[in-house]
């Protein structure tokens, strides 16, 4: 046999490897680089608003204690540190949420949470059930284990179980997913009345609801509504009864770069999950788990206070330039908290058509639509992120971007529907 000069690594791939998709946020941080880009694309905390002194303080205490700073530096256990996991199970209590720490696994990030929960429960071919739209990062996760995807509608009404499982086609429907608080893209929280409606629908369909808390607390107002796994402990007397699965994290709240979150759920689902994580990187790191439990003893609920303040000044920003300057044709979401501001486009705008043109004329980012639908659909749709810009640069960059719109809807070829 002749040997070659190199490998075809496109052969060499798995076939899972076709449906691994750059992600268009990580794509357009490399151009938001150039100067003058008014951003509005990442999902990114503001740096300016990381606790940095009492992090470096954390690192230099475990490393000045000769005990803890070998701890810090091994290897340690795949459930996560202890310490961090009871303070964790404090912080769910204080939202309804009765568990132990051996309902907790630190992962990293939920993102790594949501990659295990994907590879534990689908086999190709089995659907997901994800709102549409949806948090890009998920469906990314989910994508390399080759599920189908139906749509949940749970402020909708969703169809009956059965409908779901005869759209399966012969597979299996095996799990479902949705980010409950201020969603990631739309803004848009569920209301108790749809959250019960999921545990209704999950129970009957007797799969996991996987509950993404990654905004839960950045509520600037309003009434908090109970998350999926409290109201199913309620209704079932224990969390080892739930079919829940709550994600959670510290990247919105303290800092994303330590990459510490947690799973909490059923204490059998919870050990298969130590196997996974396991196999995957055996442990977080210590000294960043040890980091993080010490700023949130510290600080973590006035740190959140201090950080929605700051949030809901930009929210209010981003609203009211839209108020002042979009063309009544738009609309876009409200939200009550979290990150994000939903736009639908006016006269069969193309979101992605509209990106390339904002970048070029007006520096200004956002991420299309299209990104947060497993079909793809949603082309008239942007996402718009005000978390990391001031409020005079949001009020800049909205008026920039309905100029643009202005323009675009003006041109001969403007608000024309996007080609199938």
């Amino acid at each position: 046999m002749k040997e070659q000069d190199s490998i075809d690594w496109t052969a060499a791939f798995a076939s899972r490897a076709v449906r691994m998709r750059a992600s268009e946020i990580r794509e357009l941080l490399k151009v938001l680089e150039q100067p003058g880009i008014i951003s509005f694309a990442g999902g990114i905390p503001d740096p300016a608003l990381f606790p940095n002194e009492l992090i470096a303080q954390a690192y230099q205490a475990i490393m000045a204690d000769p005990a803890k700073a070998g701890a810090a530096m091994q290897y340690s256990v795949s459930e996560g540190y202890l310490p961090l996991r009871r303070w964790i199970v404090e912080h769910m209590a204080r939202r309804g949420i009765a568990c132990s720490e051996d309902n907790i696994l630190i992962t990293a990030g939920s993102q790594q949470g949501l990659d295990f929960l994907g590879r534990l429960f689908l086999s190709p071919g089995d659907t997901a059930l994800v709102t549409a739209p949806t948090y890009l990062g998920a469906l990314q996760a989910l994508n390399a284990y080759e599920p189908r995807y139906d749509t949940l509608l749970p402020q909708n009404r969703d169809a009956s179980p059965a409908a779901y499982v005869e759209r399966a086609d012969g597979g299996r429907v095996a799990l479902a997913y949705a980010v409950t608080d201020f969603a990631n893209p739309s803004g848009e929280t569920l209301s108790e009345a749809a959250r019960l409606s999921l545990l209704d629908l999950t129970a009957s369909l007797g799969i996991p609801l996987i509950e993404d808390a990654a905004y839960e607390a950045l509520r600037f107002e309003g009434k908090p509504v109970p998350s999926c796994l409290a109201l199913d402990i309620a209704r079932k007397g224990d969390i080892d009864r739930s079919n829940v699965i709550y994600c959670g994290t510290f990247s919105k709240t303290i800092v994303p770069g330590l990459r510490v979150g947690w799973i909490c759920a059923a204490r059998e689902l919870t050990r298969k999950l130590v196997l996974v994580k396991q196999a995957s990187d055996l442990h977080c790191s210590t000294v960043n788990q040890m980091v993080i439990h010490a700023v949130a003893s510290a600080c973590h609920d006035s740190h959140v206070e201090e950080i929605k303040k700051v949030y809901a000044g930009r929210r209010d920003a981003m609203l009211e330039a839209l108020d002042e300057t979009m063309p009544t044709s738009a609309s876009w979401t409200r939200p009550e908290g979290g990150m994000f501001v939903w736009l639908q486009l006016p006269g069969g705008l193309d979101g992605a058509e509209l990106l390339a043109a904002a970048l070029r004329e007006e520096k200004i980012a956002f991420v299309p639509g299209s990104a947060f639908f497993a079909d793809g659909s949603g082309h008239s749709f942007i996402r718009l992120n005000y978390s990391l810009q001031s409020e005079n640069d949001i009020r800049e960059g909205i008026g920039r971007l309905a100029r643009l719109i202005e323009r675009q809807m003006a041109s001969p070829s403007g608000g024309r529907p996007r080609a199938a």
